[in-house]
């Protein structure tokens, strides 16, 4: 049996987790996550997915702000681990905990050396590609550009979403790396140096980022939106005030951009600077999230054809 510490942070590393759980192949010794932080409105303090797996298995579960120089590095070097898995944990490994295992892998939800970083799926689904997949690598101290051990791919559709993806992803990386790992452990997999010349960059998201550019075409506009649903959302102006917007589709019509071109009892359509977007799902400064018509019936039915949002 192969010891190993797992660590990551959101519902993604969670389901990789559970998969090695499943498999009696590997003993997890230890569960490093990040920090609880306050959430939401209301700030309420939450584990993250991986804490709340690792406890329901009675597992060792350490949390440093910061893995470098801490002590709980120290301790975890000490385990008699085999190996490290990681999965979008959200800190640097340093090189002297790398050194201290046998191997040390992470399953990045890229086909690296494309979109390196904290946010790839974001941005695969806001530039608009295909396709998105995972990649077992070997970890290294730069960011995500260690040898490449196994790759796998699936479709993005214009019904996917940040959500969707890392969900479908999570569990092809998850499989991918059961598949993969034993194979590796033998020896029988020679790792692939990545092209850095051909590396491509994710970083996480700014706030600036979020706001949505009316003076997009439509299609950009589209895929600004669903690449940002459900986290961290898009977002644009309405009487000076943010106004999230979760869910849109492509619609026909021509207007100034940010131009309101049609409003009926269930639909608002908003001109980009070719094609349009037919609102579906928002949120209003100081209000719940909530069906166009819902915000129809309320705080929208001030708006007329011809106003002009994101100004």
């Amino acid at each position: 049996m192969t010891n190993i510490i797992f660590m990551g942070t959101p519902d993604f590393s969670a389901t990789v987790l559970e998969g090695l759980l499943a498999d009696k192949g590997y003993n997890i010794l230890a569960v490093v996550t990040q920090p609880d932080r306050a959430v939401g409105r209301k700030k309420e303090i939450k584990m993250t997915p991986v804490k709340e797996v690792a406890l329901a298995h009675n597992l060792s579960v350490y949390q440093p702000e910061k893995l470098s120089g801490s002590e709980e590095m120290a301790e975890l070097m000490t385990l008699g681990a085999d190996g490290i898995v990681t999965a979008a944990f959200g800190q640097f490994l340093p090189t002297k905990l790398l050194d201290s295992v046998d191997f040390a892998v992470n399953v990045h939800a890229s086909l690296l050396p494309k979109y390196r970083g904290g946010a790839p799926i974001h941005y695969a689904i806001i530039n608009g590609d295909k396709e998105a997949g995972v990649t077992i690598m070997e970890m290294v101290k730069g960011m995500d550009a260690g040898d490449m051990i196994a790759k796998d791919a699936t479709s993005i559709t214009d019904e996917d979403n940040v959500g969707t993806m890392f969900d479908k992803l999570a569990i092809l990386g998850r499989d991918l790396l059961l598949r993969t790992l034993p194979d590796y452990i033998a020896g029988n997999i020679t790792p692939e140096p990545q092209d850095s010349s051909q590396a491509t960059f994710s970083p996480n998201i700014t706030p600036e980022e979020e706001r949505i550019d009316w003076h997009r075409p439509a299609r950009d506009v589209f895929n600004h939106i669903r690449g940002l649903n459900p986290w961290p959302v898009a977002h644009t102006l309405l009487d000076g005030k943010r106004f999230k917007i979760y869910e849109a589709s492509i619609a026909q019509g021509q207007g100034k951009p940010g131009e309101i071109i049609e409003k009926g009892k269930k639909s608002l359509v908003v001109a980009t600077s070719d094609g349009a977007i037919a609102l579906k799902t928002v949120q209003p400064a100081g209000k719940p999230r909530m069906s166009i018509v819902d915000f129809l019936n309320g705080v929208g039915r001030k708006l007329e054809v011809g106003d002009v949002i994101g100004e």
